[in-house]
């Protein structure tokens, strides 16, 4: 597997570890409750889960098994951009409550999560090519 599907994916469980623990959390404190600013919790929750945790992996494995030409996979730098915005954007993105007094934060993690994906594309689209092609 090469070195970046393994950060990828190793970054993607940690998000999935973090994401379930304040889930865990959250539920607890809507049981029997803890202190009213657990709930600022819920976004980075969310964000880890769907962006830290499915997005990370599903970008860890294409990377992976996109089809490679001769030997290479080409330049790799930015799939590694990509990897760095992402993680950069849902931590962001996650503790944009935390600090209300910076509004420009959850702007920020979405830009970079944006600039992820234009990054991903920009490494993988000369990879994918019609079958037989």
């Amino acid at each position: 597997m090469p070195r970046l599907s393994c950060w990828f994916i190793r970054a993607a469980l940690i998000h999935l570890a973090l994401g379930f623990t304040f889930g865990a959390l959250l539920l607890w404190n809507k049981g029997l409750p803890l202190h009213p600013l657990l709930w600022l919790l819920l976004p980075a929750h969310i964000e880890f889960l769907l962006l830290g945790w499915t997005v990370q992996l599903a970008l860890g494995v294409a990377f992976w098994i996109l089809p490679r030409f001769q030997v290479s996979r080409g330049d790799v730098r930015p799939a590694w951009l990509a990897f760095v915005l992402l993680n950069a954007g849902v931590w962001l993105v996650g503790l944009a409550p935390f600090l209300p007094q910076l509004p420009w934060l959850t702007l920020a993690g979405r830009t970079a999560e944006a600039g992820s994906a234009l990054a991903f594309t920009w490494h993988a689209w000369p990879r994918i090519k019609p079958p037989g092609g």
